[in-house]
């Protein structure tokens, strides 16, 4: 099957992957559609984070890569809201530059459905506003 994952710098020397810090882990995200890592993109964008290249691989490669670097890998399926954290990590293991100074973040993926939310009404109106506001 294949995947959508973000990439910095892609097709470089610098080349980065985005990952998430989930408590712990780092997780790299694959998504199965283009539109919804497009829509991710455009969401670390507004967070002036540098722009992503969204970049179709097998699924397999992609797992294999995390099994070697000690990443987890999650799959998000078509049509799940994935939306980046406000905050980020002030070091990263990547930068635009060459340096080492980590831009990892935390995520929440939220299925587009009407089944109950972990979020709250205002949380969720403060979204929607925000993806209104990049289309």
């Amino acid at each position: 099957m294949q995947v959508f994952v973000l990439l910095f710098n892609a097709r470089t020397e610098n080349e980065g992957i985005h990952t998430l810090k989930l408590e712990d882990r780092d997780v790299v995200l694959m998504f199965e559609s283009e539109d919804d890592a497009t829509r991710y993109a455009l969401l670390l964008e507004a967070q002036d984070f540098t722009n992503p290249a969204i970049e179709r691989f097998d699924q397999a490669e992609i797992e294999e890569f995390c099994q070697s670097g000690s990443y987890e890998c999650k799959l998000v399926p078509e049509g799940t809201l994935a939306i980046p954290p406000e905050v980020n990590l002030e070091q990263t293991d990547w930068s635009p530059e060459g340096k080492a100074q980590n831009r990892q973040s935390q995520s929440r993926l939220e299925p587009d459905s009407q089944e109950s939310s972990e979020f709250s009404e205002t949380e969720l109106e403060r979204m929607r506003r925000k993806l209104e506001g990049l289309l």
